[in-house]
């Protein structure tokens, strides 16, 4: 019987061992993408995802929940406002709405901002407020002086502009724009707007895939 030489036997240790990475590495593709799969197809822990005290707009009659994190000095988020609006027009009474603070580190007035929209909430006008930052986001995204014009939206909306600047400037809702975000930090939420469907996360906030996802809960 012929000795296997010693090159061919480093050969073939050397085939081996590839043949493992690569059974290897497509078992631990195919594990992440089942892991991706299910966090777009289940739905996540509805106790993290709406809060108590989650700024809301709700209905009884209500079958779906509109969730979104979302960051007033993001353009993508304001890009994706007209879509909502439109959803919570076509859908009046037929879902919740609910929006989470996720202020982005990048994004420098993000939480004054979020800070002013929970601010005018405690006067009654948290919607007006929300609309009114993402309106005119441009304008004062690049601000020196944001809180001046958060308070001149306060005097538009016809606010106690005093109580709205001292709840700002004593950072009132630090803890609960805290809690938002680390409610979306425990989602995986790690981009702005993060949407969710009943339970389940939006991979795009077109309004056709908002319909389809909403038409299909409601049956």
């Amino acid at each position: 019987m012929n000795q296997i030489s010693t090159e061919a036997k480093l050969l073939i240790g050397t085939g081996l061992a590839t043949l493992l990475i690569l059974v290897g590495g497509i078992f631990f593709l195919s594990k992440n993408d089942q892991k991706a799969v299910e966090q777009t197809t289940k739905p996540v822990d509805a106790g993290v995802l709406v809060r108590s005290d989650s700024n809301k707009i709700a209905t009884d009659s209500a079958k779906v929940t509109v969730v979104e994190f979302g960051d007033y000095q993001c353009p993508a988020c304001r890009i994706a406002q007209p879509v909502v609006k439109k959803i919570l027009s076509d859908y009046a009474g037929k879902i919740n709405f609910v929006f989470r603070n996720f202020p982005l580190p990048q994004h420098q007035i993000a939480l004054l901002a979020a800070e002013s929209a929970e601010a005018a909430g405690e006067q009654g006008k948290y919607w007006e407020m929300n609309d009114k930052l993402y309106e005119t986001q441009e304008d004062w995204s690049g601000s020196n002086d944001a809180l001046n014009k958060f308070a001149g939206f306060a005097t538009d909306l016809k606010l106690d502009v005093e109580k709205f600047k001292k709840s700002v400037q004593e950072n009132k809702f630090a803890d609960k724009i805290q809690k938002d975000s680390a409610d979306g930090n425990s989602l995986g939420v790690n981009s702005t707007p993060t949407f969710y469907v009943n339970g389940i996360k939006l991979n795009s906030f077109s309004y056709e895939n908002f319909k389809s996802k909403i038409e299909a809960n409601l049956k």
